[in-house]
């Protein structure tokens, strides 16, 4: 199992936990608006580290992305392993490709 899908594992376990001890549990209990809003700024926050911030500001970032995305997706009950699926149809297909039959 790679570190993303563990990382997604930990997630659903901990959704229901103490929301004092648990900042995923905290999250899940404010909400899906509390969540996608996080997780907004986490990319938000992503992008300003790209443009004028240390590579270690990027990583930093795009962790807590990467995080925040698999909190929204396990609340809304999108299993990871979709993405990963989608992700693998998509493979080997041009991006633009790809865009332009999402808007046929």
């Amino acid at each position: 199992m790679d570190t993303l899908s563990r990382l997604s594992a930990t997630i659903a376990e901990r959704r229901s936990a103490d929301p004092e001890s648990s900042w995923v549990a905290r999250l899940n209990a404010r909400g899906v608006p509390v969540i996608a809003r996080k997780f907004g700024e986490e990319a938000v926050e992503t992008v300003v580290a790209a443009l004028s911030g240390s590579n270690e500001d990027l990583i930093g970032e795009a962790a807590d992305t990467l995080f925040h995305l698999l909190v929204l997706l396990d609340a809304k009950g999108v299993p990871f392993a979709d993405v990963l699926a989608e992700l693998d149809r998509r493979e080997g297909t041009s991006g633009i490709t790809e865009k332009a039959s999402r808007s046929e």
